[in-house]
């Protein structure tokens, strides 16, 4: 009788299910990366919109009160919210934007005014508080901007920055 050469149905089905197994975990490896690809991209859009609203606020004076360009240095106490009847785009001091929250894709804007794209989804919320103690100088005479970027994940990404009065 001649030798017969092939494999036995057991041998198939032990095979097909060795390859079952070992596809599963790959397919379960790809999905745990690919859920988490938008990650550094979120975190990298939040950082440039969190510098577009801090270039933006840091370049406000630093009181109501005080001129163009901050000579004579504001000798008042820290006065904290916008002026009655003011919106974002009439805000000339830091503390006017203490409660801003805001959607920045029909907000954020680069240097030239056009609307930047990629930030449906992110929100922007901003508070302004006096600290000069903080950074060692009387309470009045700085100001914290703390500013939160929200992502379309829900990922949360804090920012602060200093005002000081000069």
């Amino acid at each position: 009788m001649p030798e017969q050469r092939g494999a036995t149905l057991v041998e198939l089905v032990m095979t097909i299910v060795i390859i079952s197994v070992a596809i599963a975990g790959v397919v379960g490896a790809f999905a745990l990366i690919s859920g988490r690809s938008a990650d550094p991209l979120n975190q990298t859009r939040a950082v440039e919109l969190a510098q577009l609203y801090m270039d933006e606020i840091l370049t406000r004076k630093y009181d109501n009160s005080v001129p163009q360009g901050g000579v004579p240095k504001y000798s008042g106490g820290c006065n904290i919210g916008a002026e009655a009847g003011e919106e974002r785009g009439t805000y000339d001091d830091v503390d006017d934007y203490n409660d801003l929250t805001d959607s920045p894709p029909k907000n954020a804007r680069d240097n030239d005014g056009e609307v930047l794209d990629g930030y449906a989804g992110f929100s922007v919320s901003i508070s302004v508080a006096c600290a000069g103690a903080d950074v060692g100088l009387p309470g009045s005479e700085a100001k914290r901007i703390d500013l939160t970027v929200l992502a379309p994940g829900g990922q949360s990404f804090a920012f602060s920055a200093y005002r000081a009065n000069f």
